[in-house]
């Protein structure tokens, strides 16, 4: 994750990398999925990451469908995150072998 790293998350209510780095202490991973990756080179060292994700909390009854989106950097032999965002999506065939 790059130091000018930034979220933004369905509330609206961006984050940046020290309250991302806080909360995942506390966190109790969700069960998740993640598919159909697609990789755009924007840039020279500078990528967008768009797939397909599911996401189910531990006390949520429905599992939730998003497109994640993130751009990427690369930083010597690294590449960080800099900014994500996950929208909503109708839901989608998910692939059995991609449960986490």
């Amino acid at each position: 994750m790059a130091d000018d790293f930034l979220e933004i998350p369905s509330t609206g209510a961006p984050y940046d990398k020290s309250h991302v780095s806080s909360r995942i202490l506390d966190e109790v991973l969700p069960i998740f999925t993640q598919q159909d990756y697609q990789i755009r080179m924007l840039v020279e060292g500078l990528a967008q990451l768009i797939y397909k994700a599911t996401i189910k909390g531990p006390n949520d009854l429905a599992v939730s469908y998003f497109v994640p989106c993130s751009t990427w950097k690369l930083s010597g032999q690294t590449w960080q995150m800099l900014f994500h965002q996950s929208t909503s999506c109708e839901p989608f065939d998910v692939f059995s072998n991609n449960v986490q």
